[in-house]
């Protein structure tokens, strides 16, 4: 089921368990995975996007091999909080995802993600081909560090 709200999410999820933020790009999926206690978000892998099947395919290996019980799309608004097409984008990757997945599935605002993985990276002294490798699953990482921060404030 997908969740609007992050905290619809966190009701639907399970009181322990890693959950999964993926950064949808046009060639990539960003993927970042938490710990069981959902405190700390790390970068995971890149995954080649190909089609939706096969695409859902290698995320859910992973979620099957990491006992994942929910995911975080982060959605790319505008500026102004609009959606554009990349955001309707995610929407309808979400859609499809649920009919192949039970997991619970939130929405975070990843405005600037991309921006502040490259600044990392940049600050790391991070040589320009391996930023380019990595800033996918980086990016990732921002947003489920995000979506774990709101989380925890929710279930003080």
């Amino acid at each position: 089921m997908i969740h609007e709200d992050m905290a619809d999410f966190a009701a639907a999820l399970p009181p322990f368990g890693a959950i999964a933020g993926l950064d949808l790009g046009t060639k990539t999926i960003g993927v970042a995975v938490s710990d069981g206690m959902r405190q700390v978000g790390s970068p995971l892998t890149t995954i080649r996007r190909q089609k939706f099947t096969l695409d859902a395919e290698a995320l859910l290996a992973i979620v099957k091999d990491r006992g994942l019980v929910g995911l975080v799309l982060g959605l790319p608004r505008n500026m102004d909080g609009s959606e554009g097409p990349r955001a309707q984008s995610t929407r309808a990757f979400a859609r499809n995802l649920t009919r192949l997945t039970d997991l619970p599935v939130g929405y975070w605002d990843e405005r600037l993600s991309t921006v502040a993985a490259e600044r990392a990276l940049l600050e790391a002294d991070t040589s320009r081909k391996r930023r380019a490798e990595v800033i996918d699953h980086v990016a990732a990482g921002y947003i489920l560090q995000g979506a774990l921060d709101r989380l925890s404030y929710l279930t003080r």
